[in-house]
């Protein structure tokens, strides 16, 4: 081959400074294809806790009752009204999640407490959790499995 044809097919330079021949790219591509995408996946993973920041974490019932026992932990319950009356834990805050965004205020006073999110399953407590945590409220948590992991471990009920 002769210096000009091969610097015909010298055209692309990449990113780490090796001249790549037009025919070698979409070899390289191929080849190096698993490392290209596990490169991506761990720069997600490494972007996830910056990008899920406000995201609220799900605890269990052991995790709930220490903080509910040690740290006084606000325990609140978004469920409706009736589910609400059905029965509820001990001193459980009660503010339906279709009106956190206009009732969040009336739990100000826990913002440097724990606070617990009681739910119905299948109703997912996101929204509450979401509207807390832009509201100052620094730890937010969601009980796993919501009310129905409470009664599972039969811990206590109070009806109204």
């Amino acid at each position: 081959m002769e210096f000009r044809e091969y610097f015909v097919k010298i055209t692309i330079f990449s990113g780490f400074g090796y001249i790549l021949d037009t025919s070698m790219e979409s070899t390289f591509l191929v080849d190096n294809m698993f490392f290209i995408v596990a490169a991506m996946l761990s720069g997600g993973m490494l972007l996830w806790p910056v990008v899920a920041r406000n995201s609220v974490r799900d605890i269990g019932t052991k995790q709930a009752i220490r903080l509910i026992n040690y740290e006084d932990a606000l325990v609140l319950d978004v469920r409706d009204e009736g589910e609400y009356a059905g029965g509820h834990p001990p001193n459980a805050a009660h503010i339906p999640v279709e009106q956190i965004e206009e009732r969040w205020q009336e739990l100000e006073r826990f913002k440097d407490k724990p606070v617990v999110i009681i739910f119905t399953p299948g109703l997912r407590p996101g929204r509450a959790g979401s509207v807390l945590r832009k509201n100052g409220f620094k730890q937010v948590f969601n009980l796993s499995g919501g009310i129905e992991t409470w009664q599972r471990e039969n811990l206590p009920l109070v009806k109204k």
